[in-house]
């Protein structure tokens, strides 16, 4: 039963749950909406619009509940590492789910919990934030996916002969960071939700594996059957992008800066590249097309440049779950090739070529 929260009022939401029947004791909430950023700004530099779209969604939402006569036992919003200020810089190393809010610019997560919180002291319901990192999994047209670009990136290059050449710098092919399988995710939620102990309380969700691109970049190159090349020296010459504030999310020190030698987003305006996507299109019976306009090459590829370039660390803290019973773990790596593989079922991806773990 799809429901528009952000373009229906609660009124029109409350009928059609009433008119379906729907009853819920747990309620999980995923819903987001990505906004063009500001021209020349990053992926999520269009903080109000953020804002306003997303916070609106989940208001609506939680208003028609009440207009329903819904009141569930549990509320889980998922949220994620933005809620640190990683997308702005550097940050307070490992992240906690304690760690203060980041005032800096607006971010919808804020105002999320707090349209969350609100409706849970109104109602009586109890509420859970989890905040994964960049998640792996396959679903089609997700507004923020880092494994589907890195398969096209993949395939492409095994089409045309190019080795996988790491678009960023030592700093960043070395740096730790904890990456969020969603099926884990999910488990981790449900636990959540089912845990008396847990109830109003948030948690970092994350695969429970160390992980950084220098143990991913030659596996992933194994699986294409190409050669790789990692980032050269610090003397080499790259591009140099400083993060806008002084200081950064922690609070102190100086801004962080990004240094690459090229971006995805770039890579996949090549014609060549392309050109081959369309050669793999026609032999494997692709259905989707992830070049078909600049909007979607940026809204695409962008998400995996963020992943890629990201240079301080992502290491959540999991000691509040762990606790209260939670274990849950996964292989990072292992979880990224059963990824690419469901991307082929979904015929997002063409076949990979090898399979050497």
């Amino acid at each position: 039963m799809p429901l528009d929260f952000l373009n229906s009022t609660p009124l029109e939401l409350a009928n059609v749950m009433k008119e379906q029947g729907v009853k819920a004791d747990y309620v999980f909430f995923f819903s987001y909406v990505q906004p063009e950023p500001k021209d020349g700004g990053g992926i999520w530099s269009a903080a109000d619009e953020l804002v306003r779209v997303n916070t609106a969604m989940l208001s609506n939402f939680l208003e028609a509940l009440k207009l329903a006569e819904i009141t569930p036992k549990r509320v889980m919003l998922q949220t994620g590492a933005k809620n640190y200020g990683l997308h702005l810089g550097p940050t307070m190393t490992p992240q906690r789910e304690s760690d203060p809010r980041v005032l800096l610019e607006p971010n919808f997560y804020y105002t999320q919990e707090d349209v969350l919180f609100k409706y849970c002291k109104e109602t009586g319901a109890g509420w859970n934030v989890v905040m994964p990192s960049f998640i792996l999994g396959a679903v089609k047209d997700a507004a923020m996916n880092m494994m589907y670009p890195l398969g096209i990136f993949g395939a492409v290059q095994a089409y045309l002969g190019r080795p996988l050449v790491f678009p960023g710098d030592l700093a960043s092919y070395m740096m730790p960071l904890d990456l969020s399988s969603a099926t884990l995710n999910s488990y981790l939620e449900e636990w959540a939700v089912l845990t008396p102990n847990a109830v109003n309380q948030a948690f970092n969700a994350s695969d429970n594996s160390a992980f950084s691109w220098a143990a991913f970049w030659p596996m992933f190159a194994s699986w294409y059957g190409v050669s790789y090349q990692v980032p050269e020296d610090e003397n080499a010459e790259y591009i140099s992008i400083p993060t806008q504030y002084e200081p950064p999310p922690r609070g102190f020190g100086p801004r962080g800066t990004i240094r690459l030698k090229y971006a995805l987003t770039q890579w996949a305006t090549d014609p060549e590249v392309q050109e081959a996507w369309k050669a793999l299109t026609q032999r494997y019976d692709l259905q989707s097309n992830p070049f078909q306009c600049g909007k979607d090459i940026n809204r695409i590829f962008s998400f995996a440049d963020n992943a890629l370039l990201i240079a301080w660390p992502l290491q959540f803290s999991r000691s509040k779950g762990h606790k209260l019973g939670w274990f849950g773990a996964v292989d990072t790596l292992e979880s990224m090739r059963q990824i690419l593989d469901e991307f082929v079922e979904l015929q997002m991806l063409p076949p990979l070529p090898t399979l050497k773990m």
